[in-house]
């Protein structure tokens, strides 16, 4: 039997995927927390934590934390590099949710947000888990144009959120997230534009944020942001909510921090973070993204402190 030879991935030349030589790799690792058996993590602000979310929650200080965003592996059977989880029942599922979000709970300050990532199949699960301890304030759903879709079933085209509170008291930032449209049959009063103005760029007007989200790129292999984390969630879609349900210098915890995106983010719009991710390797990457992001704060999709719709601007 001949031996198969094992080779390097080859990029494109216009892939921008962040990748980690085996230098990076040594030196990421050396900026990662690993919690010890017993250890307190009271000292782990603008973090990320190599470890297992439901032995690191409970040695995280509590009611430290403004903001909870949270995308578990959804009830699918899916590798996470290494780290499978595999489909289960429903019940299993809402089990296994509110085994980590009674954790979390006791983390959040009064006036503290929670935002639950999640598919169509998990939905109604996180809608039951998170009403047992939390205020529901309402669901998002965001579109996810990506994939080939199937023969016999409706492309899966979108994902939701659901938006919870711990209080009647809490952050909401609705002038932060507004969305610039395109204006396709501008309206004029006396000959003057009425809620929109004229730019070089087009005619545009600015609306109150929704509960529908268009305009949401999934990472992809041009993007200065995408990894190879199979389920990576957009930088754009982590500033929405961490503009509208934070305030500058704010606490942001995120228990499955993948390849960092909610930190990378905080640290781009001047938030504080802690993450908690198991596999190492999507550690070291959310590490090389911090150092990225020092000298690069941009946000696709956003700038000039507006959110555009999908395609209309570059960055």
């Amino acid at each position: 039997m001949s031996a198969v030879l094992k080779t390097e991935r080859v990029r494109a030349p216009r892939n921008r995927t962040i990748d980690l030589t085996e230098i990076e790799k040594k030196l990421y690792r050396e900026r990662l927390v690993s919690p010890m058996e017993g250890e307190s993590l009271s000292n782990c602000r603008n973090k990320i934590i190599c470890g297992d979310a439901f032995t690191t929650l409970p040695k995280l200080p509590g009611k430290s934390f403004d903001l909870l965003f949270a995308d578990p592996p959804y009830n699918l059977t899916k590798d996470f590099g290494g780290e499978i989880f595999r489909q289960i029942s429903l019940e299993d599922y809402e089990n296994w949710l509110e085994s980590w979000l009674v954790e979390c709970v006791p983390l959040l300050k009064s006036t503290a947000s929670v935002y639950i990532c999640c598919d169509w199949r998990s939905s109604s699960a996180i809608q039951r888990v998170g009403t047992k301890y939390l205020k529901l304030q309402n669901r998002i759903t965001w579109e996810r144009e990506k994939g080939r879709g199937a023969r016999k079933n409706w492309k899966n085209a979108s994902e939701d959120i659901w938006f919870f509170t711990v209080s009647d008291d809490f952050v909401f930032n609705m002038d932060a997230v507004r969305m610039k449209r395109k204006v396709l049959a501008p309206y004029t009063k006396n000959g003057s534009p009425k809620d929109w103005k004229r730019t070089e760029e087009g005619n545009f007007r600015l609306t109150h944020p929704s509960n529908i989200w268009t305009d949401i790129s999934v990472p992809f292999w041009s993007m200065p942001e995408n990894t190879d984390h199979p389920t990576q969630k957009p930088e754009k879609l982590l500033a929405k909510i961490i503009l509208a349900s934070t305030n500058e210098n704010d606490l942001i915890l995120d228990p499955f921090a993948g390849s960092g995106t909610t930190a990378v983010t905080a640290k781009k719009l001047g938030r504080d973070f802690v993450g908690v991710e198991l596999d190492e390797k999507f550690c070291l990457l959310a590490e090389k993204r911090l150092e990225m992001a020092k000298t690069d704060r941009s946000i696709q999709g956003f700038s000039d402190g507006i959110f555009w719709e999908r395609n209309s601007r570059r960055r």
